[in-house]
């Protein structure tokens, strides 16, 4: 259960920023956008404010920003049609109704002869059997279905409708979002814990290890080792590693004096190498400046790792046990969770650099697939057609889910089998 909770918790969080980052470029550049979801399936949840349905759904293993636009629209009026209008002091259309008009008697009744409500902003219908009349569209203006309002999506009001610039940038601001938390969390990480530093300083140490046998204490200077001068925390660990059950003579500074402690550092053997460990850890420190710099550098660590791993995908060096799936991820979140809060906020702060490189990909149906087609759009001078582009992201989502349906029964094998 622990594991399950760790995963809602960390997965719904990036999720949300990756999400909050289209959001936030979408409304910036004038897209209406009718609902902001995180996870997929039925609705658990759901506030509306202002033009935006905010909603948390069953599945938590995604989410959406539904724009104007990206989908046909819900409702269209057809000649013919029988709808209500209800109109404002200046005559023009506020509502649409388009069933159960018996709950407004106030509704204008017409047959609808015509209609434009991308451009023209209009609705033309017969009042009575003979007399045609033109209505303007205000905005905002809703259609009134099953006693839902839907609100009226005019063309500049559109993802389609917006510059080359303003739909790359509200494409690209939700991988960029997983960038920044990561970032903001590797810094908090700093501010909240520290950071390590490369100075010849004893950190915390462990329970059983050698060193507190020995008498060393969190905060010791190191200032030689068998008589060899130690100026950085590195130093220490090769020369700790380099010997293996031989006693060392460290040379200390506690409290302004100087003492020697005689410590055997035990020898353990890693990937068929034997070292000497004394059970330390690097020392930490906490500042402002150098939690920013230690977020960077995290980030660009871990970037540079996550992008040489996919790289492997080319090289022919992949193997499926390389990839996980939801179930993958929740076991390993679980098992991160037991070690403590700050384990917990690095792995999320991986996962979600993980999660921004991934929708960088020219993959069919993420993120990168939509950049792609606008950098074919930017060459060509004009946008792919629709139709051909939607079939495109159709199938690649098809073939992402099928992807991760063989990940997850391979973590399933993996773990519980």
């Amino acid at each position: 259960m622990e594991s399950i909770i760790s995963f809602i918790v960390v997965f719904g969080a990036l999720v949300f920023f990756h999400e909050l980052g289209h959001l936030l470029l979408a409304k910036r550049a004038g897209i209406l956008c009718r609902e902001f979801a995180i996870g997929f399936g039925p609705k658990v949840f759901s506030v509306k404010k202002k033009e935006t349905v905010y909603t948390v759904r069953l599945l938590p293993l995604g989410g959406f920003v539904r724009m104007a636009g990206e989908d046909p629209e819900m409702i269209e009026l057809k000649r013919g049609q029988i709808v209500g209008l209800l109109l404002d002091g200046d005559g023009r259309v506020e509502k649409i109704i388009v069933n159960h008009k018996d709950d407004y008697p106030n509704a204008r009744i017409i047959e609808v002869e015509d209609a434009d409500l991308e451009h023209g902003m209009y609705v033309t219908g017969y009042v009575d059997e003979e007399r045609l009349e033109r209505f303007a569209i205000k905005e905002p203006a809703f259609f009134v279905a099953d006693r839902q309002e839907i609100q009226i999506a005019p063309y500049h009001r559109q993802f389609a409708a917006k510059t080359l610039g303003q739909r790359t940038m509200t494409i690209l601001a939700g991988p960029l979002a997983n960038f920044v938390l990561a970032l903001v969390v590797f810094i908090l990480i700093g501010l909240l814990q520290g950071y390590p530093v490369d100075k010849p300083v004893i950190g915390e140490l462990t329970p059983d290890g050698a060193a507190r046998a020995a008498g060393l204490k969190q905060g010791d200077e190191v200032v030689a080792i068998n008589g060899e001068r130690m100026d950085t925390w590195t130093e220490i660990v090769n020369t700790i590693r380099s010997h293996p059950q031989e006693t060392l003579q460290f040379q200390i500074r506690r409290d302004g004096k100087d003492m020697t402690v005689a410590v055997t550092p035990e020898a353990k053997t890693i990937q068929g190498e034997t070292i000497g460990l004394i059970g330390v850890y690097q020392p930490m420190e906490k500042s402002v400046f150098g939690s920013v710099k230690q977020g960077l550098t995290e980030t660009y660590y871990w970037t540079r790792e996550i992008v040489a791993g996919l790289g492997q995908l080319i090289t022919g060096q992949f193997h499926l046990d390389m990839l996980s799936g939801p179930v993958g991820i929740a076991v390993s979140t679980g098992k991160v969770a037991e070690s403590g809060i700050y384990y917990l906020m690095k792995w999320g702060a991986i996962l979600s650099i993980n999660l921004g490189i991934i929708n960088l990909l020219p993959l069919p149906a993420l993120d990168g697939g939509r950049l792609l087609f606008f950098a074919i759009e930017a060459v060509r001078g004009k946008p792919v057609d629709r139709q051909k582009e939607g079939m495109v992201h159709f199938i690649g989502f098809a073939l992402l889910m099928l992807l991760m349906l063989v990940v997850t029964w391979n973590d399933i094998q993996k773990f519980f089998l």
